[in-house]
């Protein structure tokens, strides 16, 4: 089955150079705007919306908006999520309830995957963007996709609140529009598990998700290999910047390297950040900003979607200032009034107000979050090099 593409899909500038090669591309949707899931739920906070108003206050759109995404049609997202999950999501929106029958075959309808307005528009935008962004990034260029990340979702069932896998729909462009091997890298707080189910046994995909241990979906154990180029490294509380360094150059760097790929997916989920209230890791958004282009560094091709995130104050600061990073932009000490503007909007039911740092309403860049590099890590970049 073959992907539609939308006419509208390429930027007027989408030939112009930098340092050689294609301009970046930053691809959303005003749907995003809107908040959804509902009341009561982790991701019912503002997050892309707000990465849109701080790119505008910082002048980042100045001269070209963002690329509106394309919308998947229901011929897209059959191509891998099956016809009769698609059918019930559909019209269990229609019928504005879920059966039993589709709650417990399609995990939808849940406490974790609610039903609420607007929730297939959604989805299938956020679906269209990212086989936008893998048909754009073959053009030999970097898209960010800040929208995308469901890196979760299945076949046939919703999970860890993503109902579309939007992330397999970007490689699958990928592999449409000539990469023979693409290499994806999670960055997330939670396991990648979705992505590494969809392409365990595909060897054109390899993937690698660095995830806390003991954290939701329970899976990406450190043994973990899929069916031969899944690999995995689960790590401890407090993972700091100096450990994401370590891997990123001791165990990311050289299974790129082995494994040559013509493009590269990351997901750069910032439930990673300190502060985020679903994980306990440690890490500033420099060190993200640095895994991202570690990782986009070993192929032409590129992809960075969003992902997880339930701190709207660390979310909207991570993704603007990797978009800064990307294009290229000089990255403020001290935001301007309309941005901290954006910032002092926000609110989320996770974080209590006094717990709101100061940092997070008027600047861009965290401080540094240094630390020992742990021998739990040493070994897991050894066992993930390892032949056996």
């Amino acid at each position: 089955m073959s992907i539609r593409f939308a006419m509208t899909d390429v930027l007027p500038n989408a030939d112009t150079e930098q340092n050689g090669a294609l301009a970046p591309v930053i691809i959303s949707a005003e749907i995003y705007r809107q908040t959804g899931y509902g009341s009561n739920h982790p991701l019912a906070i503002p997050r892309v919306g707000a990465v849109l108003d701080l790119c505008d206050a910082l002048g980042w759109f100045a001269q070209e908006p963002y690329t509106e995404s394309y919308v998947a049609s229901i011929a897209d997202i059959t191509r891998f999520h099956e016809p009769d999950y698609v059918a019930a999501l559909i019209a269990s929106e229609d019928n504005r309830k879920v059966s039993a029958e589709y709650r417990k075959k399609h995990n939808i309808g849940t406490m974790e995957n609610p039903l609420f307005p607007g929730l297939f528009d959604r989805a299938s935008t956020c679906v269209g963007g990212s086989i936008q962004a893998g048909r754009l990034a073959m053009e030999g260029r970097t898209v960010y996709h800040p929208s995308g990340g469901t890196h979760h979702g299945m076949a046939g069932q919703a999970r860890g609140f993503c109902y579309f896998n939007d992330v397999v729909f970007a490689i699958l462009a990928l592999l449409d529009h000539g990469a023979g091997r693409v290499l994806y890298v999670d960055l997330d707080a939670h396991h990648g598990d979705g992505v590494q189910a969809a392409f365990e046994t595909d060897p054109r995909v390899m993937t690698i998700s660095i995830h806390e241990q003991d954290r939701w979906p329970h899976t990406g154990l450190l043994d973990d290999r899929g069916g031969g180029l899944a690999r995995n490294l689960p790590v401890p509380q407090g993972f700091c910047d100096d450990e994401l360094a370590f891997i990123m150059d001791e165990a990311v760097g050289p299974l790129a390297e082995e494994f040559a790929p013509d493009a590269v997916v990351v997901c750069c989920g910032a439930d990673a950040l300190t502060g985020d209230p679903l994980s306990t890791m440690s890490l500033s958004n420099g060190a993200l900003w640095s895994g991202v282009q570690s990782a986009i560094a070993h192929a032409g091709s590129a992809v960075v979607v969003g992902g997880g995130g339930y701190n709207p104050w660390t979310v909207a600061r991570c993704w603007t200032g990797l978009w800064g990073k990307i294009a290229g932009y000089a990255l403020p000490v001290t935001l301007p009034e309309a941005a901290k503007q954006v910032l002092a909007k926000l609110e989320c039911d996770l974080i209590d107000e006094e717990d709101v740092e100061a940092a997070w309403l008027n600047t861009l860049v965290d401080a540094p979050s240094p630390g020992p590099i742990r021998p739990e890590v040493k070994d897991a970049v050894r066992t993930v090099l390892s032949k056996d």
